[in-house]
């Protein structure tokens, strides 16, 4: 435990009123007794390391030099207190040269604000390890160094890790507390709102900041400053490239530069073609360069989370306490306080020693204003007396009155010194000396005026040595969300009969002519499986999964397993909490959440409701009802309309009927409502699908947009919108389609009614997973009653399971396809 104190003590962590270790403490008293002021020329430091060890500090020379080397790393100091020449390390972890080749001398803000007041007895002396020598316990600080330049230290069970801070926003504070020792927290911290990182960054957020400043234990995230070049190329268009200028605290630019070449070469860091440093004596130039196909946001956000260009710095503020006997935590508050408890005590000791020393030569100034008065007598009594113990015997007598330092001081003038002009100086310096005297008096009776001088040269070292902030400050930025670290991009979500669900990137389907055969889309599990629900949407898009027993469940896109056109997929319960006999119904991709939108849910019987939008805000993986069913029913479509708009629901016999979405024909009810019937069914019919009409009159779609009837044996076509006049729910409905083909003894169905526009793109998809995608514009536009035309041909056995409409901004950006069918001009599809 005595050897624990020892290191505790007198080793590891800093003292709080001058923010120095001991070793530290050391190395700037003797550069001060060296004589190496700001002003003067350097020294080699060797030579201050050997009067730190000769003197002062009796331990290896190895920690005497690496202390003293960190005090000159402006990278490592907010203040660096010493002033370096040579080679003092870098950012790269570079080792320092050898004590022999550098030189130092004290920096000006060591001079000012460590060591200008520590000859004035401000602080208290000890005798150094052999006692021939005087070392002060700690130096008189004007600034709360321990906030200023950090401190790190590691001792016996305990350990402390101070960041640095910004040298204005600290004598703003001090003067603020000065001011108002009862000062609000809240107006504290918007004076210090933070660390202040010598080599700049950016700190993310300021909850991390505010837990230190109130517990003393807290994570600051700080982040590399970063911008997007692009980079031009001799014979190849011009790349994007990320570009560091600022590095995190602390961090080993050359390591990070390896970890990103590792993580590179191990494909855990996508997007990246090239990385170089461009690091000068100007600044730091890190060049990332990225791929054609990344996208710069997104391989910036992974190289925050991955590597050290963004990190935590994890304050712990310990140090010694104000009177230099036992470690202490301490908060924002309680460190300043203590800093200026400190700087209180100083200021009153310096005032007494510089009282001391103004009355001692005032005394002097009296008694050589005496003796000029009566200056023959003076000159009589010294002539007659036969040595200086006998003159300065006649000056202490009664008759002169004179003490003994005055009666030196007199026997020590010179003849000089006996004018009229030296009388009148002397009176003025004995004017001069009387007010300092009442001044000082004054100081080392009245607080506040302590208090005054303390706002005073705080504001004077900050006009002199006070810097902007480095570390810019990110408000109300907390962890990077998974959506940062992934591209928006286009994908497909593919989920089948028996329960298996997978996401493709839109790009595996090249767009095709109509009447293809297409590709692969999904492996199925066993023959009897098929493709259940198939859609488009973003990888950032919240995607609402519907079961048939009416439960909806939330997921963000991206959360969907990826896999290949080929592959399988997973099982639904992996991704969603489902029980044993519900499947997934429906599916909505959702980009916001808007107050004026609404979900239309459509049940197999043919019951619909509208509920807001708003409702499922908040909707998580867990579920949430959303609709009551009666028994042997089932929830199969969900949409999103706004009361401006129209709902056209088709049926497996070719009907549609087209209504209002406005509160009129159905109103807004609540989640665990059933709902009201939506249309009037011939025998045996049921409904097939549901969409949304922008506009609720009978006038023809905006934007060249139409209906699309698609059949379950592989025809279609396109319908004008107004072809479907608006009726009032509940009726029967109009002819969508005819069928020309027979399925053994049924009549081909009707498949899926969806509104297109013409620079939409379909994705067909039949029960056995074969996926093709053509242009919309490729289907003709015929009457309701017309048979369509051929969009997919099918193997035996197989029918068309459902489709997916790729909006044209889908699209937007997207490569042209080798394989794509050019989108044909009106004459050519009327021709079809």
């Amino acid at each position: 435990m005595q050897y624990a104190m020892s290191t505790i003590l007198g080793r590891a962590l800093p003292d709080v009123r001058d923010g120095l270790k001991p070793v530290h403490r050391r190395i700037l008293y003797a550069m001060h007794g060296l004589g190496l002021q700001p002003e003067s020329g350097y020294r080699k430091c060797a030579r201050v390391v050997g009067e730190v060890l000769g003197k002062f500090h009796p331990h290896g020379d190895v920690a005497v030099y690496d202390a003293l080397v960190r005090m000159a790393q402006d990278f490592v100091m907010a203040a660096p207190l010493i002033a370096g020449h040579g080679n003092f390390g870098s950012i790269d972890a570079d080792p320092p040269a050898a004590m022999r080749y550098t030189e130092s001398k004290l920096a000006p803000v060591a001079r000012d604000a460590l060591l200008a007041d520590v000859a004035m007895d401000t602080v208290d002396f000890v005798p150094n390890f052999d006692g021939n020598e005087q070392e002060p316990v700690v130096l008189p600080a004007r600034l709360p160094i321990l906030l200023l330049n950090g401190a790190t230290g590691i001792a016996v069970g305990m350990a402390t890790n101070i960041p640095p801070h910004n040298l204005g926003e600290l004598t703003d504070a001090c003067v603020a507390l000065i001011k108002d020792p009862e000062l609000p927290e809240a107006d504290l911290f918007k004076i210090v709102p933070a660390p202040d990182f010598p080599s700049g960054g950016t700190i993310m957020g300021l909850a991390g900041a505010r837990k230190m400043y109130t517990t003393s234990n807290g994570s600051v995230t700080l982040r590399a400053t970063t911008h997007i070049e692009s980079i031009a190329q001799r014979t190849r268009p011009p790349r994007n490239a990320v570009i560091v200028t600022e590095m995190p605290y602390m961090v080993n630019k050359a390591a990070l530069l390896e970890k990103i070449a590792a993580l590179v070469n191990e494909k855990k860091l996508d997007g990246i073609a090239d990385l170089r440093d461009e690091s000068d004596r100007d600044g730091i130039r890190v060049v990332i360069e990225l791929k054609r196909d990344a996208v710069p946001q997104v391989v910036q956000n992974n190289l925050y989370k991955k590597t050290q260009l963004q990190t935590s710095f994890s304050g712990n503020m310990l140090a010694i306490g104000a009177d230099g006997l036992q470690p202490q935590r301490f908060t924002l508050r309680a460190l300043l306080d203590s800093f200026l408890a400190f700087r209180f005590k100083t200021v009153r000791r310096r005032t007494a020693y510089e009282l001391a020393k103004v009355q001692a030569r005032d005394h002097i100034v009296e008694g050589m204003l005496i003796a000029l008065a009566r200056v023959e007598e003076v000159i009589e009594l010294v002539r007659g007396s036969k040595d200086n113990a006998t003159a300065r015997q006649h000056l202490t007598n009664k008759d002169f009155g004179l003490s003994t330092e005055q009666a030196d001081a007199v026997l020590a003038l010179r003849l000089g010194r006996l004018t009229k002009a030296e009388e009148i100086k002397l009176k003025k310096e004995h004017t001069d000396l009387t007010k300092e005297i009442k001044r000082l008096l004054g100081l080392m009776q009245d607080d506040e005026s302590v208090r005054q001088v303390m706002v005073k040269e705080l504001l004077e070292l900050k006009a002199k040595h006070a810097v902007p902030r480095r570390s810019i400050i990110k408000k109300d930025e907390g962890e990077l969300n998974d959506e940062d670290l992934l591209a928006n991009d286009n994908s497909i979500i593919v989920i089948t009969r028996s329960g298996y669900i997978k996401r493709m990137p839109l790009e595996e389907f090249q767009a095709q002519r109509r009447g293809t055969r297409g590709k692969a889309g999904a492996k199925l599990s066993d023959p009897g499986d098929e493709v259940a629900q198939f859609f488009t949407c973003r990888d950032h898009n919240t995607v609402l999964f519907v079961s048939d027993r009416g439960v909806a469940y939330g997921l963000r896109a991206f959360q969907v397993p990826t896999a290949s056109r080929t592959a399988k997929g997973v099982p639904v319960p992996q991704v969603l909490p489902l029980s044993a006999d519900e499947r997934i119904s429906s599916v909505i991709p959702v980009e916001e959440f808007k107050d004026d939108e609404y979900l239309v849910l459509l049940t197999k019987r043919g019951w619909i409701k509208k509920t807001s939008l708003a409702a499922f805000q908040s909707l998580t993986a867990r579920g949430l009802t959303i609709i009551s069913l009666e028994d042997g029913d089932e929830l199969l479509w969900v949409k999103t309309c706004t009361e401006a708009d129209s709902i056209i629901i088709g049926t497996q016999q070719g009907m549609a009927v087209r209504f209002a979405a406005s509160a009129d024909q159905l109103r807004p009810s609540g989640r665990t409502s059933r709902g009201v019937k939506a249309m009037k069914f011939k025998p045996g019919d049921y409904p097939v699908d549901i969409d949304i009409l922008p506009g609720a009159d009978d006038q023809e779609l905006p934007d060249g947009k139409s209906l699309v009837a698609v059949t379950v044996q592989g025809y279609g076509k396109r319908v004008g919108a107004d072809e479907f006049k608006i009726q009032r729910r509940g009726g029967m409905g109009v002819i969508a389609t005819k069928f020309k083909t027979k399925r053994g003894a049924a009549q081909d169905a009707l498949c899926a009614l969806r509104v297109i526009a013409n620079g939409d793109q379909l994705l067909l998809s039949t029960a056995q997973g074969t996926i093709v995608r053509q242009p919309a514009a490729t289907v003709s536009e015929q009457g309701r009653t017309a048979t369509g035309v051929r969009v997919q041909k099918l193997d035996e056995g197989d029918e068309i399971a459902s489709i997916a409409v790729v909006h044209e901004d889908f699209l937007e950006g997207e490569d042209a396809d080798e394989g794509a069918a050019p989108t044909p001009t009106a004459e050519a599809v009327e021709v079809a």
